[in-house]
């Protein structure tokens, strides 16, 4: 019996779907509107992840300027089907459905024969609309199933899910859409999430998230002899939740699952689920990927058997002892290439970030895009990974404007340590839209050090070495009402000048840190 660590993978990772090939697991996540987008991930033995390439990776694929936090890259899926691995994912824009502008959104799929890439241009889908598309493959046919909101809307959240046979080769659709799920309960709210499965033993699953990303996320399953259903639910439904638990939970929001089946017969679900920090609230990480064991009941799925929990720490068999996890990310951008973690707002870091001007530096060209402003904002960043870790940045700055350390959730929602042209270092906290200056600080140097020490809801800055400001950053959080991206953090830069970036530092645990003093 193997112990391993719930999350499975550090920092925001939401809405994961898994696949298997041979002895290899492969999982991606999605990533709204930072690119590049879709991360894939590769494992051994399920608690083990290395990072193997992104399904979106390069500006001719797609198109996400403009588009605003929590829109964009929306619950891909990937499956494996004759030597091809296929990722189905959505665009959503500000409104579901649907071209705004010259931007095109809905379904898309990319396909690749490595998971390391080179991955396909988009192939869009129109067959069937709404959001959280997920394929199933039949033999040689080919099953599309994604959410839409009812028509007509009996209560507010209240979604379908739809399947509709492609074409294997066109991804046209073959035949008429057919309505295959509503909810496991009347008034059910954001029946969502869905992915269709071959059940063992025979016929059909649905496995499908409802209650909305929050308190009441749960896995709901459904049972069909045909693909297209009737469908029925299970009568012990939700399958697994945390909702019972309230805030009271270290883990909550558990929903959105995938399964997949080991090679010794074993069969594992990823999910979603939120770490909460004081006072029951979510934490700043946002929704992140857990792993459960599923053991099948006369046909039924029991998900972490014996508990039915999501827990920090679990025992499973078929697995070995996790290996210790990471404590220390450091980039000296010594490289010839950006390391992959690296992301950026509505566009790719190579189109700003030059690691030739400088060599051993990383030079962030700023734009006239502010962080409160939905745009190509000069922002190089990568996944806060721990709740209670140190960030630290040595830069320079150069030219008109202000240039620092940002950590981010959304346009309305972010912390930002700046230097200007001026000599002012500067501390300033937007909540809900509202930008406001905590603290301030003439006769910054071009050159330093910024640090930022967090500790949950709680975040302590420096420059140089030299304490700024203690900062409440439970605004931070998201709540999974609108907003469901988790912090993000990294080196900016607004107006005409640039920023260089020596050296970056993520360390778990702030017990050390000059920021702390």
């Amino acid at each position: 019996m193997g112990r391993y660590r719930n999350p499975i993978l550090a920092g925001c990772h939401p809405d994961p779907s898994i696949c298997r090939v041979g002895d290899a697991y492969y999982l991606v996540t999605s990533t709204f509107a930072y690119l590049p987008g879709l991360p894939i991930h590769r494992s051994r033995n399920l608690v083990d992840w290395e990072p193997v390439g992104h399904a979106i990776h390069r500006p001719e694929q797609l198109d996400l300027s403009g588009l605003a936090s929590s829109r964009g890259l929306y619950a891909p899926t990937i499956r494996f089907h004759n030597g091809v691995f296929y990722v189905v994912c959505t665009v959503v824009g500000a409104e579901e459905g649907g071209d705004t502008s010259d931007r095109r959104l809905g379904h898309f799929v990319v396909t690749a024969t490595d998971a390391t890439g080179p991955w396909s241009d988009p192939v869009w889908i129109d067959a069937l609309g709404g959001f959280d598309p997920s394929l199933t493959f039949d033999g040689e046919r080919v099953w599309l199933c994604a959410t839409a909101p009812a028509v007509p809307l009996e209560w507010p959240g209240q979604t379908d899910v739809w399947i509709r046979e492609l074409d294997p080769i066109s991804f046209a659709g073959v035949g008429e859409p057919v309505r295959i799920w509503g909810g496991a309960m009347a008034g059910a709210v954001w029946a969502e999430g869905p992915h269709v499965m071959a059940r063992p033993g025979g016929g059909w699953m649905l496995v499908a998230a409802e209650g909305g990303t929050s308190r009441d996320h749960a896995v709901c399953v459904a049972y069909a002899e045909t693909i297209t259903g009737p469908y029925a639910g299970d009568p012990g439904n939700p399958r697994l939740t945390h909702r019972d638990l309230g805030d009271r939970a270290e883990i909550v929001d558990v929903g959105h699952a995938d399964l997949v089946e080991a090679p010794d017969g074993r069969w594992w679900a990823v999910l979603l689920a939120v770490s909460t920090a004081r006072g029951g609230a979510n934490g700043i990480l946002g929704r992140q990927t857990h792993l459960v064991p599923v053991d099948w009941v006369d046909g039924r799925p029991f998900f972490a058997p014996g508990s039915a929990r999501v827990s920090a720490v679990m025992a499973a068999d078929g697995i070995p002892d996790q290996a210790p996890p990471e404590t220390l990310i450091i980039d000296d951008f010594d490289g010839a290439e950006l390391d992959a973690a690296w992301n950026a707002v509505g566009r790719f870091p190579q189109q700003f970030v030059d690691l030739h001007a400088r060599p051993g530096w990383a030079r962030v060209s700023a734009s006239g895009v502010e962080p409160s402003e939905v745009g190509s904002l000069a922002f190089l960043g990568r996944r806060l990974a721990w709740p209670r870790c140190l960030v630290r940045a040595s830069i320079e700055r150069s030219g008109a404007g202000r240039a620092g350390l940002l950590a981010r959730m959304s346009e309305d929602a972010y912390l930002e340590i700046s230097g200007t042209d001026a000599g002012v270092a500067e501390v300033a906290l937007a909540s809900e839209g509202s930008r406001a200056i905590i603290a301030q600080r003439p006769g910054a140097a071009a050159a330093g050090t910024v640090e930022i020490a967090f500790d949950g809801l709680d975040a302590v800055v420096a420059l140089n070495g030299e304490h700024l400001a203690r900062v409440d950053v439970s605004a931070l959080a998201p709540t999974g009402d609108g907003t469901f991206v988790g912090v993000w953090v990294g080196v900016f830069a607004v107006g005409d000048g640039t920023v260089d970036v020596d050296r970056f530092e993520l360390r778990e645990g702030v017990g050390e840190a000059s920021v702390m003093r």
